[in-house]
Parts: C-alpha cells; sequence; structure tokens
C-alpha cells in the first residue's frame, strides 16, 4: 500500500507529518515526482485533519446544546436578566 493511502494514526500524527513534509517542500530539495508525491500526500493530511477538527467542532456543539462558546468566555454565557440596571 503507497503511504499516501496510509491513514495517520492520530490527528496529531498527522499535523506532525504535514509539518514535516512543509519544511522537505520549502527546502527546494526534492525532485519533481517526489515533490508532487509529497504535495498528494499532504493535501490528504490537510483534509484529514479538516474532518477531524470538524468532528470535534459537531461533538462540543451537541455537548454545548448547539451553542458555540468563545474559549475563555465560559463566563460570559449569562441570562440577560442582569441586576445592574
Amino acid at each position: 500500500m503507497p503511504k499516501s493511502a496510509i491513514s495517520p494514526k492520530s490527528f496529531e500524527a498527522a499535523v506532525s507529518e504535514l509539518e514535516a513534509i512543509v519544511q522537505e517542500m520549502e527546502s527546494g530539495n526534492l525532485p519533481l515526482e517526489e515533490a508532487l508525491t509529497r504535495y498528494q500526500r499532504g493535501v490528504g493530511l490537510l483534509r484529514y485533519c479538516q474532518g477531524t477538527l470538524a468532528n470535534a467542532e459537531q461533538r462540543i456543539r451537541v455537548l454545548e446544546g448547539d451553542e458555540l462558546v468563545e474559549f475563555g468566555d465560559e463566563g460570559s454565557k449569562t441570562s440577560n436578566t442582569g441586576d445592574a440596571e
């Protein structure tokens, strides 16, 4: 099975491999065919990461009752019946 068809073990592994591919390609030392192969692998990893993040966001939406709260704004999720009038 070609490496480009192998799924990453985790999101973190995919990001790490993607970073390595970017470094290799930025070096400019890869032959054209190898650069194209690495680019193709990078696109696959990017799609995997985007899908993983979208899935995580959906799970968070379910847990938060479909209301996405900005990170660090846990305390600002209050009702507007406030006493500060």
